[in-house]
């Protein structure tokens, strides 16, 4: 299995407010060389408007005027660029405990989380939260980065108790990777270039961590999954009979020849070829969007899944979940949503809400069925027909699925299967 090489690691930043996420991305994408002259331009005549020395970096990624006039991230930002060793895709979560649902949003399909955390304040309350959210979101990598260690004259002691402090906070989470870093986004230190000021810290900067970073092992590669997004059936010369399946691995490996069952159906059959981009190749991985086609003529649509005979996931109709509510009006006690999972659109509803999460403290709020916007809590959904899921611990793919209010279309929570 050949992995590429240049691969495209998707990472979101996390920290309470002003410990300067904003600004540590336009330093990397600044010092990276990945901001264009106009952008550049049009953010120096700001931040010179603004009254500021320099360039203002955190102006790179709030878009929004409300951002820029407040100082603050409301909006996910997303931001792309690319270094010789690696592609990069940003997502800038806002800080504020009001905008928790914006954070699951943006930390949803991330292989790393950047936690920041202010030298002179140490882990607070919100730390441990996006850390929560992190552990609780399955986010494979952690990397602590420890900003504004110009503010305290580059001292070590600051740096050591911050991760004696966040090591505690990890060992209570579901953590597999966590790094610490030592940064000053403001002037660049160990950002993209190593700091003169910080001798003693050995390890690498941040962009090179983030080159360096392992995540071929993120993906499931044990539990085949292939859920079907449309049927191929072009219906020209050539290809008159042609069926193909066309979707995005969302974990496994598959290759010609695998013997493969469909579900729900549970008709059985065999691949035949594996295409991508109109060429047929030997094996086919997860993330990799590719077209199918079986050996048998089988009755296919979008929404099924076609999984490996010896491997397959739980079809069922009540399971529990954690989800993250993410509508401005409340949940309504057993009532009907359309709940999107791999493709597949059914009905369900929430059965019972077990218990809420104090985002806060991380205590368990039994007996409060309300759920409104930010809230975390565990609850048992009852779907129209069986859906095809494993544990999102497991596979995050198939593990995870939205809700969405059929009368305003909005989608209102998030969930995890647990």
């Amino acid at each position: 299995m050949e992995l590429e090489q240049n691969q495209l690691l998707r990472f979101t930043t996390a920290g309470s407010v002003d410990d300067g996420k904003s600004t540590l991305i336009g330093r990397l994408l600044y010092d990276s060389k990945s901001i264009f002259e106009d952008q550049l331009d049009a953010v120096a005549s700001t931040s010179k408007r603004k009254g500021m020395d320099g360039v203002d970096l955190a102006l790179f990624t709030d878009g929004l005027r409300d951002e820029r006039e407040q100082g603050i991230t409301i909006d996910v930002a997303y931001r792309y660029f690319t270094t010789p060793k690696r592609k990069f895709i940003i997502a800038d979560t806002p800080g504020h405990i009001q905008y928790t649902r914006n954070m699951v949003t943006g930390a949803s399909t991330a292989n790393a989380a950047l936690i920041l955390v202010d030298a002179r304040h140490g882990v607070i309350e919100q730390t441990k939260r996006h850390a929560f959210i992190a552990s609780l979101l399955q986010i494979p990598h952690l990397i602590v980065c420890v900003n504004k260690m110009d503010l305290v004259n580059h001292e070590e002691s600051y740096y050591q108790k911050v991760v004696r402090q966040m090591e505690e906070v990890a060992s209570k989470l579901l953590i597999k990777d966590i790094r610490f870093i030592p940064i000053s986004a403001l002037n660049g230190d160990n950002v993209v270039n190593r700091s003169e000021h910080m001798t003693w810290y050995q390890g690498a900067p941040l962009l090179h961590v983030l080159e360096h970073l392992h995540i071929s092992s993120d993906y499931n590669k044990v539990d085949a999954r292939f859920p079907v997004q449309t049927v191929l059936r072009p219906q020209r010369e050539g290809f008159i009979d042609y069926r193909g399946y066309a979707g995005r691995v969302a974990s496994g490996i598959f290759r010609p020849g695998d013997g493969v069952v469909v579900l729900p159906s549970g008709f059985s059959s065999a691949i035949k070829t594996i295409e991508q981009n109109g060429t047929e190749i030997a094996e086919a991985f997860a993330p990799m969007s590719i077209a199918m086609t079986l050996t048998d003529d089988i009755d296919i649509s979008r929404g099924d899944m076609i999984v490996r005979e010896n491997n397959q996931p739980e079809a069922t109709q009540d399971f529990d979940a954690m989800i993250c509510w993410l509508d401005s009006a409340p949940a309504r006690p057993r009532a009907k949503y359309s709940i999107l999972h791999c493709g597949n659109e059914q009905k369900a509803m929430i059965k019972e809400v077990v218990h809420q999460i104090d985002i806060n403290t991380l205590n368990r709020n039994e007996g409060d069925p309300n759920l409104v916007m930010n809230a975390i809590a565990k609850v048992q959904v009852r779907t129209t027909r069986p859906l095809m899921v494993d544990a999102y611990r497991e596979n995050r793919q198939t593990g995870s699925f939205v809700l969405v209010d059929d009368a305003t279309h909005n989608t209102v929570a998030a969930g995890m299967i647990l």
